[in-house]
């Protein structure tokens, strides 16, 4: 089997790795889902028992709901799945009680419950109003909040006295659901939230009108009427959300009045995060983070019990932004709030508890990853090391942090190897997932004796995941130029050093929130095979990533192109003087998103550098792209129209010398299809040849399987003409 095939089979490789771990509260059980091999796409929900060993299957989707038809979802859960990026089916996702007895999910809209506790219990179904959407159960495992035709409603897990906690009081408004700025931009995926004790709902109030309705048709089916999507561009308006508090108690059956959480909302407008604590008298209380919309301030507010009145728990402010850091605002045991803010100098980005900083001083923090009673599990990269991940366990009182070492079961000890390190604390059990390059699949374990510094109590758990049939990737990695951007090449598994020079493919993302240059051999699947068709391939990540500082992020503050470019330029110059085997007469670039945008920068505005580009779904015109995103980075386009012509690839169609494909789903929701059209319609308008390629029915994620594959193979093939052409000149070129 082809490369290309086997990695759209099997997801990138993702399918048949566990994922989406809760641990029970006594640590001796972790609940997941994972496929039954690297090409089920049906995920199932497992459950392992680590006294004895043993794995079983709480719910097969298979069995559970086999006439049910898991492509025929609710348009907000596809939309839901679009925002989370998921590709995979079955059970994608699921909650829990506060025991980890139950869990509740969906299939096909359909909601079920299943027991963790006993093996020969199989799932049922509760009959619900409606297609159901994110189930949430509540912590005492006695009903189930749900959205459903845009209302809140509740089931008891006995299937009874099902009832609406809150319905739309107005066109387009939805209750208990994130909107897309939250979804896409913040990483809130979720919009209601159950009180610990089960007593009441937190819950979002969503009212898209005043947000400009866009309109996503599909050419290849013109008897399909458009869909209709409701889009923040850049400098227009966004949804209003507000949060009300549903509680139970006031009405035996029926809707509830919401209590409505007061703030000043015209100053800080975005919910960030949502949910509760317990306050030092032992009662509920609910804690959220607000942002300003130019993203310079946000606080953490909290509010009493039975109150509609909020107050500032911390307020952080930036003369660029305030970054939305993962995993807090969080509270240890003690009632302690845990954040994450900047260091002294404002350059790294430290962990608090309290007040303390409590993370080492050369750390960059990237994400509170679990607390556990008093102990706090974070992820850090190193000074040195931004493509490394490790995870560390800090409590305010001591000195310092405990590196959390990977247990190396054939030596009887622990390793502190570099690599990408996730994980989940709780009952003193840690589940510690690591990507690294030694190994094609994500390694996972279940450890107990956490402080243990052999770490004897270790329980794997198998990934499934396919081998690659390919070349295993061997990057060179180093730090180029003064600015020390991480870079890294692959070459030709049988390419020898001497024997002659290689056309040079730059792969990048290089823009905000995603790192390429990574410790882990799976990130590289891709490139290497693309260096196996006979190319040097170029991976860096340039000023705007994350990692090393937030000088380095927010250096494209006003101007998303000059500095990525630049870093981009530099790498590839860095590269070739330690590498003879590249060929700078014969340079092309590729990238999907960001990387699109790039690709294609990178051929408009350095003909003398690029010679051919490939630009996947790239956005073209920030004026087209969502508020949050752009105006952190440019500002609103009435107050900073330079910051966005200078950023634009539309007045740069006139000058295209070489040769450019552009590929772009013609259902994406997020980079709309109208960047590609408007910047080929510029490009026709300047005479300037170069290709598109439509997608029919395909989003911002290319993962349908004929398609992932071809797209592949397509683009080596664009490339290796075009770069075949005269140094990559388009023909007719000088039009008469």
């Amino acid at each position: 089997m082809s490369f290309p095939r086997q990695q759209a089979r099997t997801r990138r490789f993702t399918l048949g790795v566990p994922k989406g771990f809760q641990i029970s509260p006594d640590g001796r059980r972790v609940i997941f889902l994972r496929g039954r091999h690297g090409t089920d796409a049906a995920a199932c929900l497992w459950v392992l028992e680590l006294d004895s060993g043993r794995e079983w299957v709480a719910a097969d989707p298979q069995t559970v709901a086999a006439e049910a038809d898991n492509t025929a979802l609710p348009p907000q859960e596809r939309a839901r799945r679009e925002r989370l990026r998921e590709t995979g089916g079955g059970i994608v996702s699921y909650t829990v009680d506060d025991a980890c007895a139950l869990a509740a999910f969906t299939l096909a809209g359909q909601l079920f419950i299943a027991t963790l506790t006993e093996e020969s219990t199989p799932p049922r179904e509760l009959a619900t109003a409606g297609a159901v959407i994110d189930p949430m159960l509540d912590p005492t495992g006695t009903k189930v909040a749900y959205v459903s035709e845009g209302a809140v409603r509740v089931i008891g897990v006995d299937g009874t006295g099902d009832r609406v906690l809150a319905e739309p009081d107005a066109e387009n408004v939805t209750w208990g659901l994130a909107d897309f700025i939250a979804a896409e931009e913040m990483g809130r995926y979720r919009g209601m939230w159950w009180a610990p004790d089960g007593s009441a709902l937190l819950a979002t109030r969503v009212d898209d009108s005043p947000v400009t309705r866009w309109h996503i048709a599909d050419p290849a089916s013109p008897a399909t009427e458009p869909q209709v999507i409701a889009y923040p561009a850049a400098g227009t308006r966004n949804t209003d959300t507000s949060l009300a508090v549903l509680a139970l108690s006031q009405e035996p059956s029926g809707a509830v009045e919401p209590r409505f959480l007061r703030w000043d909302r015209a100053a800080l407008p975005y919910v960030v995060t949502g949910g509760w604590t317990v306050g030092a008298d032992q009662r509920p209380t609910v804690v959220f983070t607000a942002q300003s919309r130019d993203q310079r301030t946000m606080t953490v507010l909290r509010a009493a019990p039975d109150s509609e009145h909020t107050t500032e728990l911390l307020t952080e402010t930036d003369t660029t932004w305030v970054e939305i850091m993962p995993g807090v605002p969080a509270f240890t045991g003690s009632g302690e709030l845990v954040w994450i803010g900047t260091g002294g100098d404002g350059e790294q980005r430290r962990l608090h508890i309290g007040k303390r900083p409590v993370s080492a001083a050369d750390q960059y923090v990237r994400a509170v990853v679990d607390v556990d009673g008093d102990q706090v599990l974070y992820a850090a990269s190193g000074p040195t090391a931004p493509g490394e991940i490790s995870l560390w366990l800090a409590q305010r009182d001591a000195d310092q942090p405990t590196p959390v070492r990977f247990p190396d079961t054939a030596a009887g000890g622990a390793t502190e190897a570099p690599g990408l390190h996730s994980g989940r604390l709780r009952g003193g059990t840690l589940v510690l997932q690591r990507r690294d390059l030694d190994t094609d699949s994500a390694r996972t374990v279940a450890m107990t004796d956490i402080h243990s510094p052999d770490h004897s109590s270790v329980a794997d758990i198998a990934s499934l995941a396919e081998r690659p049939d390919l070349p295993t990737p061997r990057p060179h990695t180093w730090r180029a130029t003064d600015r020390e951007i991480p870079c890294a090449l692959l070459l030709p598994s049988w390419h020898e050093p001497g024997s002659g020079s290689l056309p040079v493919l730059l792969d990048p993302y290089g823009g905000p929130h995603a790192q390429r240059v990574v410790h882990a051999r799976g990130a590289y699947l891709t490139a290497q095979w693309l260096a196996e068709q006979g190319f040097a391939v170029l991976i860096a990540d340039g000023r705007g990533t994350p990692g090393i500082g937030t000088s380095w992020e927010q250096a494209v503050r006003g101007d998303l192109a000059t500095p990525v470019l630049a870093d981009q330029v530099a790498a590839l110059h860095d590269a070739a003087e330690r590498f003879g085997e590249l060929d700078l007469s014969r340079v092309a670039i590729r990238g999907w998103s960001f990387g699109g945008y790039l690709a294609a920068l990178a051929v408009l505005r350095r003909p003398d550098v690029f010679h051919a580009a490939i630009a996947g779904a790239p956005v073209t015109d920030w004026k087209l792209y969502d508020t949050h995103y752009t105006e952190r980075y440019l500002g609103l386009p009435q107050e900073q129209p330079d910051h966005y012509a200078t950023s634009s690839l539309l007045d740069e169609a006139a000058g295209l010398r070489r040769p450019l494909l552009l590929i772009h789903g013609l259902a994406d929701d997020n980079v709309v299809f109208a960047h590609t059209q408007q910047l080929s319609s510029a490009l026709l308008a300047a005479g300037r040849p170069h290709t598109v390629l439509p997608l029919s029915g395909i989003t911002h994620m290319a993962s349908e399987e004929s398609t992932a594959e071809n797209l592949l193979v397509l683009q080596v093939k664009f490339l290796r003409e075009a770069l075949s052409r005269g140094r990559g000149e388009v023909e007719g070129s000088e039009p008469s």
